[in-house]
Order: C-alpha cells, then sequence, then structure tokens
C-alpha cells in the first residue's frame, strides 16, 4: 500500500507536515476557507489552491486504494 499523504506532498511539492495538518483539519471537519483563513499556523501558510489541491489528491488517491483493495479480494476470493 502506498503512503498517500507521502505521495501527495512529493506530487504538489509541499511539506510532509503541512499535508498531515491539513488532512487532519480535514477529518475534523474544517472546510478550506476557515482553514486558510483561521488556521494558517497549523498549515505553514498553505493557500485555498493548496487546500484544496490535498483534498482533491486524498479524495482520488483514497479511492483508488479502496478500489484496488476490492479488486484484489474479489480476485482472491475466487481462488
Amino acid at each position: 500500500m502506498i503512503d498517500i499523504p507521502q505521495l501527495i506532498a512529493q506530487e504538489l511539492s509541499i511539506n510532509l507536515s503541512q499535508v498531515n495538518n491539513a488532512l487532519e483539519l480535514f477529518a475534523e471537519g474544517a472546510t478550506i476557507p476557515f482553514i486558510a483563513r483561521y488556521r494558517k499556523e497549523r498549515t505553514d501558510l498553505l493557500n485555498e489552491i493548496q487546500l484544496r489541491d490535498i483534498s482533491d489528491r486524498f479524495t482520488y488517491l483514497t479511492e483508488i486504494e479502496d478500489r484496488k483493495k476490492s479488486i484484489l479480494e474479489t480476485i482472491s476470493s475466487q481462488g
């Protein structure tokens, strides 16, 4: 399995700590505008575009990983 936050950090040329902090805030239910305006210190000044890119890539890569697991389970159950 891939390390999704690490991959996002590499793809977007952003520090891993910034990605992890942004993902934590998203998991807490914070919105992109809220994070960009009121939690700049937690993300080291990521802007709304960077936050949107992190969110979009995380969603996409998570869906791909889930699909991959599902396919592997189906193949495994068929013998």
